[in-house]
């Protein structure tokens, strides 16, 4: 058994914006195991300057890994758990390369083509005028759930949008979920939730930054909508920590990147803490390539949660792979008779 690493850029169709800034391009790496002639792939889906293991060594951490494929999925999982989107990657190839064809990972109704995954159609941050053109192309699209990412424009502005589409579309016809991605002062924050919530708002991401866990709990016990934690995740290694965290801000929701916590075996854990404490959860993709977003997308319909998931990011880049995956009519699909076209192997 081998293996190897690759780095690769994937390029925005158009600037998208998030509070911490415009995105052009995306990294990632791709590892790739090969043994008696067959090959896996897995996705190391980093974030620069929001991944826990956005460090100089990361590189070296790679190689590290395909150094030591030998020692086998377990013993690298633990050893790189400060390497999440590593550990995801792992994860991931070996999966490909125990499968019989290396795209079908999990095969469920959801890659037969007989089901398919409710997901949110995301609005990007930009102008008034470019996030209402959004908004229209994800109704039109068939949407039923929308999120909007909010806290980069003037907050009146955000609130007009919510109004705008609450004036043409009931809380039943469109549910609206928002995400903040920390954005707001933990002293101004509670005051805007108060004023988000006139626009049924199903739920608000992160509303504050990550790591100010009193501030948070406090939030999550006066807010009149309900809180999702997302970043707040990142960098909590350990059940016992993972435990702790929960118990202590009692959110309403947490929402599962892969990539960020630890693959699939660091989601499962969060979701088994989470249901034991009443918690609700979804999972979202986290600008991955087509490779990883349908590795992420195969194992969440494994988890039957009916509620929309965060996986429609697929269509973001000039220059992801093609693959069975499509959205149609606000929801995720495989479409069987597509072909992957995958130029890394």
């Amino acid at each position: 058994m081998k293996a190897k690493y690759l780095k690769y850029i994937l390029n925005f169709k158009r600037p998208s914006g998030t509070s911490r800034g415009v995105l052009t391009e995306k990294e990632t790496w791709f590892i790739i195991i090969e043994d008696n002639g067959k090959k896996g792939v897995g996705e190391c889906g980093i974030l620069r300057s929001l991944s826990i293991d956005d460090r100089p060594d990361y590189e070296d951490k790679l190689k590290w890994a395909c150094n030591n494929i030998h020692l086998g999925e377990d013993v690298l999982w633990e050893e790189l758990k400060e390497f999440p989107s590593i550990q995801f990657g792992i994860e991931m190839a070996f999966a490909s390369l125990n499968a019989k064809n290396p795209f079908l990972l999990f095969p469920s109704g959801f890659t037969q083509g007989e089901k398919n995954i409710p997901i949110n159609g995301l609005v990007w941050m930009g102008d008034e005028a470019y996030m209402k053109q959004q908004i229209d192309e994800k109704l039109v699209q068939g949407f039923n759930c929308i999120k909007l990412k909010i806290g980069a424009i003037d907050f009146e502005k955000e609130i007009g949008l919510l109004k705008f589409i609450r004036s043409n579309y009931s809380a039943d016809e469109i549910e609206i979920r928002v995400d903040a991605n920390g954005a707001f002062n933990e002293h101004e924050a509670l005051n805007k939730l108060i004023q988000l919530s006139k626009y049924q708002i199903h739920s608000i991401e992160q509303p504050i930054k990550q790591g100010k866990i009193n501030d948070m709990a406090d939030l999550c016990k006066g807010t009149p909508l309900p809180i999702a934690l997302d970043e707040e995740l990142i960098g909590i290694f350990g059940y016992k920590a993972k435990k702790d965290l929960l118990e202590q801000i009692k959110p309403q929701y947490i929402i599962l990147k892969p990539s960020l916590i630890g693959g699939f075996r660091g989601s499962l854990e969060w979701i088994q803490l989470a249901e034991s404490l009443g918690i609700g959860w979804w999972v979202t993709s986290a600008l991955e390539s087509n490779v990883g977003l349908n590795a992420i997308a195969q194992w969440t319909f494994l988890q039957n949660n009916m509620m929309p998931q965060g996986l429609g990011t697929g269509g973001l880049y000039t220059n992801n792979f093609n693959c069975p995956l499509v959205v149609k009519n606000g929801q995720l699909c495989y479409d069987s008779n597509k072909n992957w076209q995958v130029n890394i192997f």
